[in-house]
């Protein structure tokens, strides 16, 4: 029968392979992308909701590549038409969004915007 002591080092291995796993499932769940977009309130949906988020946009919207992607998020109010976000999105969708200036956009996202 193997003492306590004899058992320590897989028992070490085992605790810091599960560290290692469940690092790696929290950065792909929650990892976090950068993209940006232009408000356009023709794309305004008012939703039924009972927490203070009753409006959803869905936007065409572009990571600093320039790449396409459309998102959808909820404000508590009607955003400002033309206005700039960054929206940083996570696995399970956007998760905040700040409003920016159109100076602060990438090149790469500035074409699709060119004012």
């Amino acid at each position: 029968m193997e003492s306590i002591k004899e058992k320590m080092p897989m028992i070490i291995v085992a605790i810091i392979a599960i560290a290692i796993l469940g690092g790696a499932v929290y950065f792909f769940e929650y990892y976090e992308a950068v993209y940006y977009t232009r408000i356009d309130n023709a794309k305004l949906e008012k939703v039924s909701s009972s927490d203070e988020m009753k409006y959803q946009y869905t936007l065409d919207s572009y990571d600093e590549k320039g790449n396409k992607k459309e998102l959808s998020f909820k404000a508590s109010r009607e955003l400002k038409q033309d206005a700039y976000l960054l929206l940083e999105v996570r696995s399970i969708g956007v998760h905040t969004w700040k409003e920016i200036q159109y100076e602060e956009l990438p090149d790469s996202v500035k074409i699709h915007y060119e004012e």
